[in-house]
């Protein structure tokens, strides 16, 4: 079962903005999410995929150092959505973006979902 679905994703020119949504579906971590840390990942084409940033059930966040100072990453445990604030987007942030929440290692603790394309034009 997919636990949580990303949308908000598109087609930017290089300098623009995006926020994306993940917003959790699935019953395990629907009922757990304000405990757990959600991160975003990405897959470029022909790379492995990366965490980008993650939030805490605290608030705490972490970025990748390619994120700092362009992504913002915020939540909303009423709505049970983790948001991916993207400004002065690069063409090399073009990639799919999952959610999921974060285990130890930084790996994934549920399914992927499918996704939410940004591409970023020069």
């Amino acid at each position: 079962q997919v636990q949580f679905v990303e949308s908000g994703g598109g087609l930017v020119q290089a300098g623009g903005s995006l926020r994306l949504s993940c917003a959790a579906s699935g019953s395990t971590f629907r009922s757990t999410f304000s405990l757990n840390t959600i991160g975003w990942y990405r897959q470029a084409p022909g790379k492995q995929r990366e965490l980008v940033a993650a939030i805490s059930s605290g608030g705490s966040t972490n970025y990748a150092d390619s994120a700092k100072g362009r992504f913002t990453i915020s939540r909303d445990n009423a709505k049970k959505t983790v948001y991916l604030q993207m400004n002065g987007l690069k063409p090399e942030d073009t990639a799919v973006y999952y959610c999921n929440a974060v285990g130890p290692m930084e790996r994934p603790r549920a399914y992927w979902g499918q996704g939410t394309q940004v591409t970023v034009s020069s």
